[in-house]
Order: structure tokens, then sequence, then C-alpha cells
């Protein structure tokens, strides 16, 4: 039998890593599912109810971890978490792998496997793991719900008696999940939306969403995608050109969101002080990556900086503001990836360590970080 630990989050995370349908699922794969006491109130989920579906309550982090054989986190652990885990046992969470990396090799030391779900591969197989996007969707939804409600007026036209309300305009920079949903929840308000990005398969996305696509379509823009479906790092010059595009339409903009992330990279820098100090009285800049260093100049990440006539939202766990469907994804986007190491037949653990699912997602292993993105930073 193999035994399952779920710890609690700081405080900082509301999200948690099971939910009562998870731990249904495990138990019924055999396992003993232990969780702490109080660990998922947060997201809005009782200790009754899993308990009600077979979890085992215990009162420390300690006795839950104590001779399991997984722990699953939300995000990094401490090394003092590990305390007790079988030797060789699995830490399966969102590492945030580029990040302390000090931390992570402490964590590597112990000799436990880390699994970071960031780097679940973009296959068909795996797109029900994929932590980023389930995540992303739900931040790029409350970005455009949060970002309405610093907007002085209204999303969608109304017609009145005394005169006609018009709609606003909302700016997408990145349309990726997040981008995407973006987009979707702000035609849903009655928005007039437009998007940019570097990714020339993006166009159909934007269009077939209603919404208007704004780029240099030029010979590097057709080439600016990686095989894994990554934004490429442009040259200076096409960024030029898209700066000054970008320039032009953001002074008629109402709410601006920004999700322009490169893995393993500070976020780019896609709005200068200047282009702010352009832009609409009451305007809002939305930008989604604020924790990776901001694609504005003037983002404070977790606060809202008021720059002249307009407000820069530099919000930090976005997905994490909704925990209640942020943890029902994540959770089960941990149970697919848990499912893979399970023979379906006889239900017996069996990993495959040749799958590329794990050793997409395998960043340490027998005290030594060994994912190739991670080791080819070493030195």
């Amino acid at each position: 039998m193999v035994t399952v630990a779920v710890t609690p989050e700081t405080n900082v995370e509301t999200r948690t890593a099971v939910t009562p349908d998870v731990v249904k699922k495990l138990v019924g794969l055999g396992n003993e599912v232990r969780v702490v006491s109080g660990t998922s109130v947060r997201s809005g989920i009782a200790d009754s109810a899993l308990e009600a579906a077979g979890a085992k309550l215990v009162a420390t982090a300690s006795e839950a971890v104590n001779g399991a054989d997984i722990l699953l986190k939300v995000r990094r652990p401490e090394v003092s978490e590990l305390a007790g885990l079988k030797p060789g046992g699995l830490v399966i969470a969102m590492l945030a792998p580029y990040d302390e990396r000090p931390s992570l090799e402490a964590l590597a030391a112990t000799g436990a496997s880390l699994f970071s779900m960031e780097f679940m591969p973009r296959i068909t197989r795996a797109q029900s793991m994929d932590v980023l996007s389930s995540q992303s969707n739900l931040a790029g939804y409350k970005a455009v719900v949060d970002a309405a409600s610093l907007l002085p007026q209204a999303m969608p036209m109304m017609m009145t008696a005394a005169g006609t309300v018009p709609a606003a305009k909302v700016f997408i920079m990145g349309v990726g999940v997040a981008g995407l949903q973006a987009i979707a929840t702000a035609r849903r308000l009655g928005a007039i939306v437009s998007a940019t990005d570097v990714r020339p398969a993006t166009k159909e996305q934007v269009a077939s969403l209603g919404a208007k696509f704004i780029a240099v379509e030029d010979d590097e823009f057709k080439q600016a995608q990686t095989a894994a479906g990554y934004a490429k790092p442009m040259s200076e010059a096409y960024q030029a050109k898209q700066r000054e595009l970008v320039a032009n339409h953001i002074k008629t903009q109402d709410i601006v969101i920004t999700t322009a992330l490169i893995p393993g990279r500070p976020a780019p820098r896609l709005i200068t002080a200047d282009m702010v100090a352009s832009m609409k009285a009451g305007a809002v800049i939305a930008d989604l990556a604020a924790e990776r260093g901001g694609n504005c100049e003037l983002t404070k990440p977790g606060e809202v900086v008021e720059a002249g006539h307009v407000k820069i939202w530099g919000p930090v766990n976005l997905a994490g503001t909704v925990p209640v469907n942020a943890s029902s994804l994540y959770a089960k986007n941990l149970l697919n990836f848990l499912e893979t190491m399970f023979d379906k037949k006889t239900k017996a653990f069996s990993l495959d360590w040749s799958d590329e699912i794990i050793t997409g997602t395998l960043v340490a292993k027998d005290g030594k970080i060994v994912h190739p993105n991670l080791v080819a930073k070493e030195g």
C-alpha cells in the first residue's frame, strides 16, 4: 500500500493539493491518504468532507509525512517537511524550479525524487496534468474581473434615455492560456477587445474569440514560436517595431492586461513609463507577470501603483484568489499525474522512469538535480 501525505501550505497560499473527489480516487487505487487537519479549509473544504472520502486526518505535518511514499504540495516544501518521508519518496508540487537554487539543491540533497508540475510536457497525453494551463485559465478570468473593479467606468455599451455609455476598450498582451481566457471574459463583459502576441499561431485564436489582433507581422514574427509552443526571445529590431505599434495602440485603451512570460527568464518588458504616461485618465494596467519582474516598468508585485492618472496592478498568486476552483483543478492535475504511476489492472504502484511525462517533470533523484533545463544552468 502506498501512503500519500498532504500537508498545509504557507500563509500566502490558499490552494490545496487534494479535494474529496481526488481523495476518494486515490483511496480507490489502494492508497492511504493522510491529510493534516485544516489543510484545505481555505479552499472551502471541511475536514469532515475529506474524512468522508476516505482520508486519514492527522494533527501535524510530521505525522502525515512519517513513513509516507509520496508528499503532495501546491508550492515547494521546506526541507524540514521531508523528514520522515521514505528514502527515495516522491515529492510532487509546483516547485518554482528556476527560483532560489540553493533551496532546491537542499531539497534534492534529502534523496527524495522531486517532480515539478510546471515542467509537464506539452503533449496530448499530458494535457489533463498541465497545471500551468489550469491555473492560468483562472488567472486570466480573475484579471479581467478585478481590473474591471478598478476601472472608473462600465465595461459594456449601454443604451439609456440619457445617452449611450460606450464600451470599454481592453488590450491583452500575451495570448497564452491566461490571455485567451482574459479575451473571452472581457468579451463576455461587453468590452471591445484587442490582443497581441509574438507567436503567429495566436492570430487565429484571437480572431476566433472576436478580438482584433495587433502585431508587427514580418518574417521574424513568422518564426517566433518554439516547438513546445512558447514564445522565443525577439530581436531588438523587432521589439522596437512592436513597441512603436503598441505605444500608439495603448493610448486609446481603458484596460491593458499583460501576461507575457518566457520560462526561466525575467518577464519581458512590454510597457515603459512613457507609454503609461500617454494612457487615458482612469486607465488600468493588470500585470500578470508581476511575480517574474513585471511586463510594465512601473509594476510592483502585490500592489496597485498610481502613476499619475493610471493604476498599475501587480497581482500575486491570482489563481489563489479563487481557491475553490483552483484547488479543484490542481488536485485533478495531480491525480491524473499519479494515475500514470499505477498499473491499471493490478492497481499496484509501478513507476516507469522512462516515461516522457516522468522524465519531463523529474527535477531531482538520488540526491542530485537531474532535469536538463536545470543541469545546463550549473556553473
